[in-house]
């Protein structure tokens, strides 16, 4: 078998799928279609790989026809039995082509994102999907909230849906941390990226307010890329002393390992890894009762859910962490532990997907 994989980001890749992507290797030829943007000197050391231009993020027709002409040259010259995707574009116009020159191809819904949220774009989006993913062999989503507006918008049917736990967790690598001392402090992290989706409005409320009132009894650690509009307030945050912000980091554990609490008030998400990775090395999560977010979370017992878009529902909800003892904080990390390994063992995941690509 000859695999070829189409995503938009080699860092996020090699993140998240390098163990799929090596049992794949096992049964046969892997090639990898992707921007360099990181580790694709490990991947090269493997597998073949291919620099490949993807705006991620515009909506221009042109350089949006010139990615579909490039992945259906491709699929020809390289010839695979079956094309896999991820992310909006590859799954899009990947999965076109594909389906144009009827080679089998699987496409991978990792959220639905900004674009089924805003009512302009949501019936081009929504357009755009049905005639990619029509002959698809199947349409992974990471939760089923999202495989269940895909099949009220007619995008796919209930057949061809598969349901992961997200990406998967390596357990070996996740591992459960001693909870730190809390002598200095409790230390809440953000990590991902600093943009209004994510939640960071709100959540640099909530910093301002407990700053204010508990002062160095509690510290903000926040780890990530920062959109251009939140340049400003970072820097003046940090200098001011309300937060200490340690840009894009290759390595979270430490992070993880010194937080006594991870805070992601996100928007949207397909399945949030970075709560995962926070409930796996054995911390306590905050979030919102979204899709994506609430899967990871037991409400009251591994963390607490806060509403979406409610900067009062998320300061409660760390109120609510700060009250409690420090063996109950202590605890609520070794049930999120144990909630990781029940349900989402990288090794299951994989096993399903790869169930799923080869039926």
């Amino acid at each position: 078998m000859k695999y070829l994989i189409l995503t938009n980001h080699s860092y996020m890749l090699w993140q998240f799928r390098r163990e799929l992507i090596a049992k794949l290797k096992e049964m046969g030829e892997v090639v990898l279609s992707m921007p360099f943007v990181g580790h694709e000197d490990d991947f090269q050391k493997e597998y073949k790989c291919i620099d490949t231009k993807v705006d991620r993020r515009g909506i221009n027709p042109i350089t949006d026809y010139q990615l579909y002409s490039f992945y259906k040259k491709l699929i020809k010259d390289e010839k695979p039995d079956i094309v896999i995707t991820y992310s909006i574009k590859a799954n899009v116009y990947g999965g076109y082509a594909s389906r144009k020159l009827k080679v089998p191809y699987c496409v991978n819904v990792q959220g639905l994102g900004t674009a089924f949220e805003k009512k302009m774009l949501a019936p081009l989006v929504t357009k755009m999907y049905k005639a990619s993913v029509k002959r698809a062999k199947t349409v992974f989503f990471e939760n089923e909230f999202n495989a269940q507006e895909f099949i009220r918008r007619g995008i796919t049917t209930r057949e061809q849906v598969t349901v992961l736990n997200g990406a998967g967790i390596n357990l070996d690598y996740y591992k459960l941390s001693k909870y730190p001392s809390e002598e200095n402090g409790i230390t809440f992290l953000y990590l991902g990226r600093i943009m209004k989706e994510k939640g960071i409005d709100e959540f640099l409320y909530s910093v301002k307010n407990l700053k204010n009132k508990y002062k160095e009894k509690i510290h903000f650690d926040m780890v990530g890329f920062f959109e251009d509009e939140y340049k400003q307030t970072i820097e003046d945050l940090s200098k001011q002393g309300y937060i200490a912000f340690h840009g894009f980091q290759t390595d979270p554990i430490p992070f993880y390992q010194r937080a006594h609490c991870v805070v992601l008030p996100s928007y949207h998400e397909g399945m949030s890894n970075v709560l995962l990775e926070a409930a796996a090395t054995g911390r306590a999560i905050i979030t919102t009762d979204i899709p994506g977010c609430r899967e990871a979370v037991d409400d009251g017992v591994s963390g607490y859910l806060c509403k979406k878009m409610d900067a009062d529902s998320l300061l409660d909800a760390m109120e609510r962490f700060i009250s409690l003892s420090m063996e109950s904080r202590v605890a609520m990390g070794q049930h999120g532990r144990e909630k990781i390994e029940m349900s989402f063992d990288k090794l299951d995941v994989v096993e399903k997907t790869i169930k799923a690509i080869n039926k």
